[in-house]
């Protein structure tokens, strides 16, 4: 094999030159084009990197929203425990002031009867003294007489109650 330095030398030159063409007007444009396409990229990624901040933030915020509303529906429950609790407790309060009033109510309405019923006793009884008295002194009678006319007028009196 024998080695041309001719050939070799062209060969060179011709891959300079290629080299030269195609740095200038295939590999300046075609990097060129790859730089704008990595720039966009690395752009695309750092609003991607933002926008998932953002949205963390968002959630973040939300979460904390939803704890308050959790928080003051429980807050609104027990409220309305207490509420409840309390207007019950009213309620019962007020039905033994009620029945305190009845029950003291009625046993004036009885002590009031009673004391009718032991004003038309009295009644009875002096009216039955009087007319014993008047029997008695209208006869006089021995102490039998006295004793059945006694045992007579209690038992009217005991018919009459």
């Amino acid at each position: 094999m024998n080695f041309q330095w001719t050939s070799f030398l062209y060969a060179i030159i011709a891959f300079g030159i290629l080299y030269y063409l195609l740095n200038k007007y295939a590999f300046g444009p075609l990097f060129g084009i790859m730089e704008k396409r990595r720039q966009l990229i690395l752009q695309q990624m750092e609003s991607a990197e933002q926008n998932r901040k953002e949205l963390e933030k968002h959630l973040e915020e939300q979460k904390q929203v939803l704890q308050e509303a959790r928080k003051e529906a429980y807050e609104m429950i027990e409220q309305a425990k207490r509420t409840g609790a309390r207007q019950a407790e009213e309620i019962v309060q007020a039905a033994r002031e009620e029945a305190s009033r009845l029950r003291e109510e009625a046993l004036r309405d009885i002590e009031n009867e009673k004391n009718k019923a032991l004003a038309a006793l009295k009644a009875q009884v002096g009216g039955l003294s009087v007319l014993i008295a008047s029997k008695i002194i209208e006869k006089q009678i021995d102490e039998k007489s006295h004793q059945e006319l006694i045992d007579h007028y209690l038992q009217e009196v005991g018919n009459r109650s």
